[in-house]
């Protein structure tokens, strides 16, 4: 049960990164869509760290709304990966682009850990958040795709046909 509680700490620590990297990622956004849309993933991380502290049962984090205002972690892969695209040479498309890898992994991750647990009620929490993730990447990917003005998903049979 150690491990699995390991497993639910890390994941609510990941999920604190994640809304770290939206807010910072957000606050540098001229696009207001953009924005918009990081902003709003930034509060979804946020739920989904709720949910895997309803499941924690350690006890060194004391308040929920506490540690998620703490400061960034300064040496996630979250933040890391956010700072680099933070600054003179900033754009959206690559703060999209590192918010789609991110994404990515994550759910991979998610889906590894959740395969791995045998208790039902944690793994749920688990998949639940795995496809929470992976509907992220999508609305990433659709961001992504309005940003560098391709086609628009609903446009493709459009397209093809002409």
């Amino acid at each position: 049960m150690k491990d699995i509680q390991e497993a639910i700490r890390q994941a609510i620590q990941t999920e604190k990164n994640a809304m770290n990297f939206y807010e910072l990622g957000a606050k540098e956004m001229k696009d207001k869509d953009a924005k918009r849309i990081f902003e709003q993933l930034a509060r979804e991380e946020r739920e989904h760290a709720s949910h895997f502290f309803k499941a924690y049962t350690g006890d060194d984090i004391k308040s929920f709304d506490q540690f998620m205002a703490a400061p960034p972690e300064h040496e996630s892969v979250w933040i890391k990966s956010i700072k680099k695209v933070i600054g003179p040479d900033f754009t959206e498309k690559k703060a999209l682009e590192a918010a789609l890898e991110k994404e990515a992994n994550l759910e991979k991750t998610l889906t590894e850990t959740a395969a791995k647990i045998t208790d039902a009620k944690i793994r749920e929490v688990f998949e639940i958040n795995a496809r929470e993730t992976h509907n992220h990447y999508l609305t990433i990917e659709s961001e992504y795709s309005r940003i560098m003005a391709m086609v628009d998903e609903s446009d493709m049979d459009t397209f093809v046909r002409e």
